[in-house]
């Protein structure tokens, strides 16, 4: 797709990575017709140089529209026709793009449309891409900073001590069976002891998922690689280095590469067989490692279960959509870190390969991906694989001194594996970066 809501690749990397913390489009009040209509703006701004683009939602036909962009005087500077209806969404039949690639200058705009549904946009800014991202970019670094779990916290109003200390040392389960409304059966533990400690709560609750977790050091390695003046060592307010090295000690602990063993999950979230899970209460993360004196129902609030890889423990297979992450994740690690500290970026490294070699490749059933399934019931795994294999190819690309012991040391054994796992077209559609 050529544009993204006119996102620069850096914008791309900022809304897929903070959209817990941002909302990139805005919808104008409905037309007062039976019909209505909405004009979608990236919120955060537009970059002067690059592409631009809005879309009109409306519930009926807006043949033949067009759009005014208006300047904070309320003169038009640029007007053209709609662009083609590109499907519907939701309750609006009609979803059209606007484009106004060649606004500029630096301020204040609306885009409105007169006819035949009127819509009027909320109001949006175009500017460098350091005066729009600046501000997002550090609320974000400080949103994860503030949800670190673990000993590793750092101090600030909303946090005043650390969290979940007992993770250091947790018992591991297999996944438990669910009801219909999520409850989890009676957990069983395989015997094995870990530690699941540190990486940040899940939205909204103080679970931890392999899942989510992956994709979002994914994105914080790729703008610390890519854009080091906004996201990297450059940046006085927005330096994701350090948090991103936090989200990959994580990741080291959730894959133990030493047994090749998988582990997808910290806490249970519906309680269920006499127990309470992390759902079921409100309190402060640094309750839990004591709460109500650890007595049942409250002993997995107290020692939150580990949860196995489903496929197995050692050496077992491992689901592509999280072995697809996992690897990029590892083979970015050792992209960012190979001249700073090189043999956590070659234990990264060994990690990324190992575990892009145990990938199943033709999966059955759910894909692993929290427990219950219906947490985070992700379908699709091609699209991981090909960014597993394209960021290892990246990381032996030129590299010298490689960890001994690599399986795969050439960089072409990755790269016509990356071809073999194209990303499905709608999928491509919604995350290619403009470039």
């Amino acid at each position: 797709m050529k544009k993204l809501l006119g996102y620069s690749a850096l914008a791309c990397v900022l809304s897929l990575l903070f959209a817990v913390l941002l909302s990139v489009v805005a919808m104008a009040s409905p037309a007062r017709t039976g019909n209505s209509a909405y004009i979608r703006v990236n919120q955060v701004g537009y970059v002067g140089g690059a592409t631009k683009r809005a879309y009109l939602m409306a519930t009926a036909a807006e043949t033949g529209a067009t759009f005014a962009v208006k300047n904070s005087s309320g003169a038009t500077v640029y007007s053209a026709s709609a662009g083609a209806s590109v499907g519907s969404w939701g309750t609006f039949g009609s979803v059209y793009t606007l484009d106004f690639d060649s606004v500029s200058t630096a301020g204040t705009y609306t885009i409105s449309v007169a006819s035949p549904i009127a819509a009027t946009s909320p109001a949006f800014k175009i500017d460098t891409a350091s005066n729009l991202y600046g501000t997002p970019l550090a609320n974000s670094l400080f949103y994860y900073e503030t949800s670190r779990d673990g000993p590793n916290y750092i101090p600030n109003a909303l946090r005043t001590a650390p969290g979940h200390l007992n993770d250091q040392s947790a018992n591991v389960y297999f996944t438990p069976s669910f009801t219909r409304n999520d409850s989890a059966g009676p957990l069983t533990a395989t015997g094995a002891v870990t530690d699941g400690s540190g990486g940040w709560w899940d939205a909204g609750d103080y679970l931890k998922f392999v899942e989510t977790h992956s994709y979002t050091v994914a994105m914080m390695l790729v703008g610390v690689r890519d854009f080091p003046g906004q996201m990297g060592p450059g940046s006085s307010a927005s330096n994701f280095t350090a948090e991103a090295q936090f989200g990959l000690d994580w990741l080291q602990k959730m894959w133990v590469d030493s047994s090749k063993t998988l582990y997808y999950q910290v806490g249970v979230a519906s309680g269920g067989h006499n127990y309470v899970g992390d759902h079921d209460i409100w309190r402060l993360p640094q309750a839990d490692d004591n709460y109500q004196g650890c007595v049942s129902p409250y002993q997995y609030i107290c020692h939150r279960p580990v949860f196995q890889n489903t496929a197995g423990g050692a050496g077992a297979p491992i689901s592509p959509n999280i072995a697809g992450r996992l690897a990029a994740d590892f083979a970015l690690c050792y992209k960012v870190f190979a001249a700073s500290n090189a043999a956590y970026a070659n234990q990264c490294l060994l990690s990324a390969e190992h575990i892009f070699d145990l990938a199943n490749t033709a999966p059955t059933g759910n894909l692993l991906t929290a427990g219950p399934f219906d947490f985070y019931p992700e379908t699709e795994w091609r699209d991981d694989l090909e960014l597993g294999a394209t960021e290892l190819y990246f990381a032996l690309q030129g590299a010298t001194g490689l960890p001994p012991g690599l399986p795969h040391t050439d960089p072409m054994y990755y790269l016509p594996l990356a071809a073999t796992w194209p990303m499905p077209t709608s999928r491509a559609r919604t995350m290619q970066p403009t470039l």
